[in-house]
């Protein structure tokens, strides 16, 4: 039976969407949060399917914190879309099953396959 771990994070930055109703949106900031859902189908002798430790150490590594989303990405840096993105980046290293991103406390958007 397979386990599900997670690992939320928060990280700040600002954006803009590019095509919002049309037309450029306001620049703003979020303290945004990353959730991340993998999939593991045993455990290590010590009962740890994936170090959280090592997840969270990897999220540091390719979150953009402190950043303007618009500079850091070329696409318009909606919760869908980086849902999507980070998916896609983790997918490689972890067994991911899916993303949520979240624009406020309220807000978000997820990604899987």
């Amino acid at each position: 039976m397979p386990y599900v771990v997670r690992v939320k994070k928060k990280f700040n930055a600002a954006h803009f969407l590019t095509y919002y109703k049309g037309a450029p949106e306001p620049l703003h900031g979020h303290t945004f949060g990353i959730e991340v859902f993998i999939e593991v189908d045993s455990l290590d002798k010590g009962g740890i399917g994936v170090d959280f430790v090592e997840v969270d150490n990897y999220l540091d590594e390719i979150l953009p914190d402190y950043k303007l989303l618009n500079d850091v990405f070329d696409f318009s840096p909606s919760a869908e879309n980086l849902a999507k993105y980070f998916f896609d980046i983790l997918k490689a290293k972890y067994n991911v099953k899916k993303i949520i991103i979240w624009e406020t406390e309220n807000c978000g958007a997820e990604y899987y396959e």
